[in-house]
């Protein structure tokens, strides 16, 4: 913890927290006036996964969001790593564009849930990014991934790339599976769109 603190009194500390807690502010205001229904889904959501498998998913995406910032904040503090200044502000730049790609996620799927499930009257989403990755969020967490060792200025902690990229594409693959059974449609839109979590790759 007294890591963490450390690197949070360094001005690209500062500039991440104030980065962060805007964004987040401005997404959690988005929903509790325009769609406070997908907050509540997702709040009810948080730890009731049905499958096990996609239970220790969950735990898993949290404990490498944890982890960024931990070995971030370590490397920082032992000065493990030398990222320029003006890569650790590209860092913020990739940071806001992380949250949004979430916060259009969201604009765009009122039935974004934590868990993989199928509401009452849930249709297929294909505007918005839904029309160039079939999991907008998914991308927009990864790209968090890659910009927060930068933005606090870590070369190590962009190795937790790998485990988030293997747990996304576990995830993803259930995902999918369950929506073309249970979702009618999901199977032609994802024909129609190629891409699940980057432009171009997969």
């Amino acid at each position: 913890m007294a890591v963490v603190l450390h690197t949070f009194a360094s001005w690209q500390g500062w500039v991440y927290l104030i980065v962060s807690a805007a964004a987040g502010t401005v997404i959690l205001a988005y929903l509790v006036r325009s769609d406070p229904k997908l907050l509540q889904r997702r709040l009810r959501g948080l730890g009731t996964e049905k499958e096990t498998s996609q239970k220790l998913l969950q735990v898993a995406i949290g404990v490498v969001v944890i982890g960024t910032i931990v070995v971030s904040s370590r490397d920082h503090r032992a000065s493990w790593s030398s990222v320029p200044p003006f890569v650790e502000i590209i860092g913020d730049l990739l940071l806001l564009t992380a949250y949004g790609v979430m916060h259009a996620a969201f604009r765009s799927n009122t039935f974004a849930s934590v868990n993989i499930v199928v509401e009452s009257g849930q249709r297929v989403i294909s505007t918005g990014p839904y029309g160039v990755l079939r999991h907008p969020y998914y991308a927009g967490l990864l790209l968090w991934v890659v910009a927060t060792p930068l933005a606090l200025g870590s070369w190590w902690a962009l190795l937790m790339i790998v485990p988030m990229m293997l747990i996304l594409r576990w995830r993803i693959r259930y995902e999918e599976r369950f929506l073309e059974e249970h979702l009618a449609g999901y199977v032609e839109y994802c024909r129609r769109v190629q891409y699940r979590l980057i432009p171009l790759v997969w």
